[in-house]
């Protein structure tokens, strides 16, 4: 089950729950900033589209111009946040093909059909565009407390955890490659007392980023 499941009611009937994690640990927001900003192209324009935008908290501040979420009750704050937004689900997007440069994914994919997302941005990017995905690293410290917690979570139960080498692995079977990985939050949430700097590679940090070239054979 992926977006199109029941998994968004939950985050209709809590999004301002949801939404007020970033304000209750601004550091730990500001550092996963940071660390997706280091691998941000400088060119992409317009043609930036943010999947699972939620409420917009990472459109926002990276200057991604559009975002599509299934959740009317986040989309409503991400549009708040000056976030151009679009109702919709990551396994059926819709936009145009090869119509973006930049497609970004951040802490939502484990919620998604990852064959059927990826296939989706595989056909909405550009020859060459690139694909950002963020996500919380399976083995790390706070993957190890979030797959604690997942059973009796809203917001954990059912999701699909993965391992940094099981994206990279995804991303080339549908096409992606030239992948790069920076990794930060190094240390429990509660010892986080300043924005961290993020570091190529991965294995210490519990927030990965994947910067992943899309290629194809026109």
């Amino acid at each position: 089950m992926g977006m199109i499941g029941m998994k968004k009611t939950v985050y209709d009937k809590h999004a301002k729950d949801y939404d007020s994690w970033y304000d209750r640990n601004p550091v730990v927001y500001a550092s996963e900033i940071e660390a997706i900003r280091k691998l941000m192209p400088s060119d992409t324009g317009k043609n930036s589209i943010e999947i699972g935008v939620g409420t917009g908290r990472f459109a926002s501040k990276l200057d991604i111009n559009c975002g599509i979420d299934p959740s009317v009750s986040m989309l409503e704050i991400a549009a708040c946040r000056g976030v151009r937004c679009i109702k919709g689900v990551s396994e059926a997007l819709p936009v145009k093909s090869s119509s973006m440069e930049l497609a970004l994914i951040v802490t939502s994919f484990c919620l998604m059909d990852a064959d059927l997302t990826l296939q989706e941005l595989h056909r909405i990017l550009t020859p060459e565009g690139h694909f950002i995905i963020a996500f919380v690293e399976k083995n790390s410290i706070l993957g190890k407390k979030y797959r604690k917690k997942a059973p009796k979570s809203r917001f954990y139960r059912n999701i699909v955890f993965r391992t940094t080498e099981d994206i990279v692995s995804l991303l080339e079977e549908h096409g992606f490659g030239d992948i790069t990985v920076m990794q930060t939050l190094f240390k429990p949430l509660n010892l986080i007392h300043r924005p961290e700097e993020a570091e190529k590679g991965f294995g210490r940090g519990s927030f990965i980023v994947i910067k992943a070239r899309c290629i194809k054979n026109e």
